[in-house]
């Protein structure tokens, strides 16, 4: 048996309506990629931030079909939708039988950040002779993260220098449930990750059973979320809800704990600075490409 690939560039505003379309026209997946990445491992999606899509300029969506699917159909249902996109925009190939999405993630290689962090693709085995290494297994997906990001790895690359032995972390924004796995991983007694969208809450319950560490972590949607104060606090979402939520993530941290922000973009970040400081100190910028990282520690203790 083959599978008949569709490909197509799209805006991320035509995001969501596209990728119904062909759900509801047979696709058997729909992969989303960002279109302006130089290679596989650049193309993970940005963890989305409250009520906010991912920042790229372009999505390449590709989506599989049954070998047999109508194309003439296929491109009818993308004309009604987007009526501006040539037919010739729309690529069409042959997929041989084999597990698809096994092919795609087999471009993802294991991916170091600090010391001893490492993310393995649930296809590759660690090496046994790194005794200090702390692995988290993690497929790319379809909606979240893997790490490759810059704002991902910029907080992972944090959350392997602290302490983390027998602390409280709060992961703001789980996405995909990185963060909190690997805050585990590296010695974290128990996590609360947050996040707005269903779907991310799901996906860091799958990773996190897959890693073993799921009776360690409370996933919560914003509105169900009844915090206490946590040793450690980390938010990778975008600078507006950064900015917006300043007050309420003050009182997630306990005095002293260190925090960690990303998803801003270079020219975003004096404007946070200014905002935490009312109630952070040790304020430091890292940058990454495009993005930042601001780190600190919440006021008193």
């Amino acid at each position: 048996m083959s599978f008949l690939e569709l490909s197509i560039t799209i805006r991320p505003s035509e995001q969501e309506r596209v990728e119904l379309a062909l759900e509801e026209a047979g696709a058997l997946a729909v992969t989303l990629l960002d279109a302006d990445a130089d290679t596989p491992n650049e193309r993970a999606i940005l963890e989305p931030g409250v009520g906010e899509t991912p920042l790229w300029g372009e999505i390449a969506l590709s989506a599989l079909f049954d070998a047999d699917a109508d194309r003439a159909g296929l491109l009818h249902v993308l004309a009604e939708l987007l009526p501006e996109i040539e037919p010739a925009q729309v690529r069409f190939r042959e997929v041989a039988d084999q597990d698809w999405t096994r092919a795609w993630m087999d471009q993802f290689k294991p991916m170091r950040f600090g010391r001893r962090l490492w993310i393995y693709p649930s296809n590759i085995d660690p090496p046994g002779d790194d005794a200090d290494a702390v692995v988290v297994r993690l497929d790319p997906g379809l909606a979240f993260g893997t790490g490759t990001h810059p704002t991902t790895a910029l907080c992972l690359e944090w959350l392997d220098g602290l302490a983390l032995a027998g602390t409280h972390v709060i992961d703001y924004g789980c996405g995909s449930g990185v963060l909190a796995i690997a805050a585990l991983k590296l010695g974290a007694a128990r996590v609360d990750g947050v996040d707005n969208d269903p779907q991310a809450i799901l996906a860091s319950a799958d990773n996190a059973e897959r890693n073993g560490v799921a009776d360690r972590l409370a996933l919560f949607l914003p509105d169900q979320f009844a915090h206490a104060p946590a040793d450690v606090f980390v938010a990778n979402i975008l600078a507006g809800p950064l900015a917006e939520l300043a007050p309420r993530f003050a009182t997630c941290a306990k005095p002293g704990a260190p925090f960690a922000l990303s998803g801003i973009l270079v020219g975003q970040a004096d404007e946070l600075l200014a905002r935490y400081a009312e109630w952070f100190d040790d304020l430091v910028v890292a940058t990454r490409e495009d993005w930042v990282r601001i780190s600190g520690r919440r006021r008193g203790g």
